[in-house]
């Protein structure tokens, strides 16, 4: 049983061996129509549920596609048609799927839920998001950097803004990938420190700095996130943008990172706030290579886990 739920919970080897397999799998489909399938049908006769505690665009786009190229089939599930942890518990849901569905991937809020769900699912269970962690985005994020630079191990990222879960798993990569990160920020955001402790363990060098144009000095990569999560009430989302707005990712931020320093950001971006639109559409910018890569990331995670 291979799951995928955090980074740091998969050995370097298979990680490395997913990123290698994404690249291999998008130079295979050499720009044919999205809509036609790959050579490889490694997952035909399979079926993939698909749960969405959270609204998502790119995750169930590039998780229903991803699938059905590769010969698979999909049944996309809402948390209000399972009442996930309501109506029955997760356990019982877990086992129930598993007698239907060859894997599951869940998108949720609390990461207990998916740790419950992978402990009693007989099947392998891929986190597409919670809370505390985005691993999907990131190995996107590490293929992505490296199609355009080369090897990632040895770069330093720097991440602009709240210290959220999609931090949380760049932290993760970090000590497993072999990169430095910075963060900067407000102190009132920063990010669990037991993330920073694990990658520094590792031998990565992760530091907080909160002056934003020493943070991005030497930067290979320069990411951020929305400021605002669609669910904070608008006192919070005042209060966010207040001190978070000294952290925006302009153009005369970039100045101080390398002049070949890429810009990432996981979309969905609100424009002019953690990030301008000069910078988002800029030379350096890779957001769209980004969410198109989440599409070949995850089939690449997928084959992993099915041992395809």
């Amino acid at each position: 049983m291979k799951h995928f739920l955090d980074i740091n919970k998969t050995a370097p080897a298979d990680l490395r061996a997913m990123i290698d397999a994404a690249r291999a799998m998008k130079d295979q489909r050499g720009g044919r129509p999205k809509g036609t399938p790959d050579d490889d049908q490694p997952l035909a006769g399979r079926m993939v549920a698909l749960i969405f505690e959270k609204p998502s665009t790119r995750t169930r786009v590039s998780f229903d596609v991803g699938v059905r190229q590769m010969g698979g089939q999909t049944m996309v599930l809402s948390g209000n048609e399972l009442q996930l942890g309501h109506g029955e518990t997760i356990a019982d849901t877990a086992r129930v799927l598993s007698r239907y569905v060859d894997l599951i991937m869940i998108r949720t809020f609390e990461e207990a839920t998916l740790l419950e769900m992978a402990q009693y699912a007989s099947v392998p269970v891929i986190n597409g998001l919670t809370n505390r962690s985005h691993p999907c985005q990131i190995m996107t994020d590490i293929m992505t950097f490296e199609e355009h630079r080369g090897p990632i191990a040895g770069k330093k990222v720097t991440w602009c803004g709240d210290g959220n879960n999609v931090f949380a798993s760049f932290a993760h990569a970090a000590g497993q990938f072999g990169f430095d990160l910075t963060f900067t920020g407000p102190e009132t955001l920063d990010p669990e420190e037991v993330f920073l402790a694990e990658a520094r363990a590792k031998g990565s060098t992760v530091e907080i700095q909160r002056n934003p144009q020493k943070a991005v000095e030497g930067a290979d990569l320069v990411v951020t996130d929305t400021w605002v999560s669609m669910h904070d009430p608008q006192s919070a989302r005042e209060r966010r943008h207040n001190q978070l707005r000294p952290y925006q990712v302009n153009e005369a931020l970039m100045t101080h990172a390398k002049p070949d320093a890429l810009f990432m950001h996981c979309l969905p971006a609100h424009r002019d706030e953690e990030a301008t639109s000069a910078v988002m559409d800029g030379p350096n910018s890779v957001v769209f290579d980004e969410a198109e890569n989440r599409l070949h990331a995850q089939k690449a995670i997928l084959r992993w886990c099915l041992g395809v």
